[in-house]
């Protein structure tokens, strides 16, 4: 893939690439880059600094970056400006496009995409289905999924069953032995939901390639603490949303599909926003990512979304990886010397009979995690060693009382 050379003044098409030397991979040099209307920032941003844009952490652990990301002064201030701009002028559409343009730029640069190659939706499974909806499954009729899917996700490829599609679930580790001539979709997440664990993507794509099927990636799990680069992926469709790691709120979503693949129209779920021009009224297909695109998202979630990604875009990402690998382990070694075997990833799942009881015994204490079948702690780049001890003291202290 070609990336477009960013023009002086001109919103980035590419990732920010710090100094960073990762094995496997060339040296990244330093940048500084500009948005429209804002200063040049440099990736900088270390954890205490970036720790100073959410001052609910001087009295909160919050260890729920998987399911919601913590207040922000960013987004505070997102949230302000929203008001004032709808007592300024009622109907803000200008303005609100603009938004919803530079929101796809951000995360068009995050991942190393072009802007051209975003769609900006509602939601993973909006995305899902989009994609599904294009999908001839006549010729090719499996579609390969794992136990690690998101369960909305995994919704719409069994909705797809009466359109032929034959859902092949393969298990978390497995999921590339699945693949065959038969797949037209293969389907991963980055990181898994339920174990916090990496999935095997490369393998998984170089698998479909083989075989001639498209890979969906799922990326609500990782975008925003992971280094993510969609070239090296080699994936033909990614999604994520600005809720989580990405530190803005739910009702928005960014579909990548990569450049040129087309063709590929929605049959049924479109709108205004999937025209060349939304304002113009015409009912054209826009030729690019934009195709898949419905309708303008809510602009409280935009500005809160730019707000989030304002934040993430000054993070060198590999040096976030590292922080949060290293919080998982130091968390994984604190639970394992209580007696509570895990493992340590992306998140670190915390075994217990009764997660909704542990939840709410640790919210009362000012301890956020997150919490499905079993409670999850997950990390980010303004933890701290201290939200690791303090957590895990606090979960020895609950399993005492209950043996």
């Amino acid at each position: 893939m070609v990336v477009p050379q960013k023009t002086p003044g001109a919103m980035p098409n590419n990732r920010p690439r710090p100094a960073v030397t990762l094995p496997g991979r060339p040296p990244r040099g330093p940048r500084t880059y500009t948005w429209p209307g804002e200063e040049v920032r440099e990736v900088t941003l270390r954890p205490a600094r970036f720790r100073a844009h959410f001052p609910v952490l001087t009295d909160t652990v919050h260890l729920a970056s998987c399911s919601l990301g913590p207040r922000s002064t960013a987004l505070d201030a997102a949230m302000h400006r929203m008001l004032d701009l709808m007592h300024a002028d009622p109907m803000p559409w200008e303005l609100w496009a603009r938004e919803v343009e530079q929101a796809r730029q951000r995360f068009a640069a995050l991942i190393g995409a072009g802007s051209d190659e975003v769609a900006v939706v509602s939601g993973a499974t909006v995305a899902a289905y989009q994609i599904a909806s294009t999908t001839d499954w006549a010729k090719r009729p499996a579609v390969v999924t794992t136990d690690a899917e998101y369960p909305s996700v995994a919704q719409v490829w069994a909705a797809q069953r009466p359109r032929g599609a034959e859902v092949v679930h393969a298990k978390e580790t497995a999921c590339a032995d699945a693949v065959d001539e038969r797949a037209a979709l293969v389907s991963v997440p980055l990181v898994s939901y339920r174990s916090g664990q990496r999935m095997p993507v490369a393998e998984v794509t170089a698998r479909a390639r083989a075989a001639g099927a498209r890979v969906f990636v799922d990326a609500y799990q990782a975008a925003g603490v992971l280094d993510i680069d969609v070239t090296e992926l080699d994936c033909d469709y990614l999604v994520s949303g600005s809720m989580k790691y990405l530190l803005g709120l739910p009702g928005i979503a960014f579909l990548y599909v990569r450049r040129g693949l087309l063709g590929d129209l929605p049959p049924q779920l479109t709108g205004c926003f999937g025209e060349p021009d939304p304002a113009g009224f015409d009912p054209l297909t826009a030729p690019d990512a934009r195709r898949f695109e419905v309708t303008m998202p809510p602009l409280p979630v935009v500005l809160a979304a730019n707000a989030g990604l304002s934040l993430v875009e000054q993070l060198d990402l590999a040096a976030v990886e590292s922080h949060v690998d290293r919080l998982a382990r130091r968390a994984a070694e604190r639970l394992n010397e209580t007696g509570t075997e895990v493992v340590p990833g992306p998140q670190v799942l915390v075994p217990d009979p009764d997660p909704a009881g542990l939840s709410r015994w640790l919210a009362a204490r000012r301890i956020f995690l997150a919490r499905g079948a079993d409670a999850r702690l997950s990390f980010h780049y303004f933890n701290t060693d201290s939200d690791v001890d303090t957590a895990c003291a606090a979960i020895a202290e609950w399993k005492r009382a209950r043996r």
